[in-house]
């Protein structure tokens, strides 16, 4: 039988997170947890896969306030389905220089015993990085000059 987890579990951990209680965060999660947020770690040091409580508390310790003096989770839609949860939010956060860095990320997270055992966050990363530089990213060749071969898919 799948084990499942309730919404108001799901709401006690992101309230957590967001008010930066991370002795509750720790008690949500596996030992064993693999925690991904995807983007460029060379630009967003918060970005990446950590792996094992201990390595998850210590980033979100001190990767997202190095960049961040101030954040706020939003979270507009939030599904649980047995042991599984996927939320659709907004973040936004103030820069030490006073700039407002406002993003939207979706994130899943699967539990297994009332633990969080993976969670992945995917944050519309190249806004983000346009926001956090303070800089557009320009692409150097116009996507009409792409090799008829190239891998990229132009919508």
């Amino acid at each position: 039988m799948l084990e499942t987890i309730s919404r108001s579990e799901v709401e006690r951990f992101y309230d957590a997170y967001a008010t930066q209680q991370f002795a509750v965060v720790a008690s949500f999660l596996h030992d064993d947890v693999q925690w991904t947020v995807s983007g460029p770690v060379d630009v967003l040091s918060f970005c990446g896969t950590r792996r094992g409580k201990a390595e998850v508390i210590s980033s979100i310790r001190r990767s997202v306030p190095a960049l961040f003096r101030e954040r706020e989770f939003r979270s507009e839609r939030m599904l649980v389905d047995g042991n599984a949860a996927a939320v659709l939010g907004h973040f936004a956060a103030t820069k030490s220089d006073g700039r407002v860095v406002r993003y939207r990320l979706a994130q899943f997270i699967e539990f297994h015993d009332g633990k969080i055992v993976s969670f992945l966050s995917v944050i519309d990363s190249f806004d983000a990085v346009e926001q956090v530089t303070g800089r557009p990213i320009v692409l150097d060749t116009p996507p009409d000059e792409w090799p008829a071969d190239s891998d990229i898919v132009v919508l």
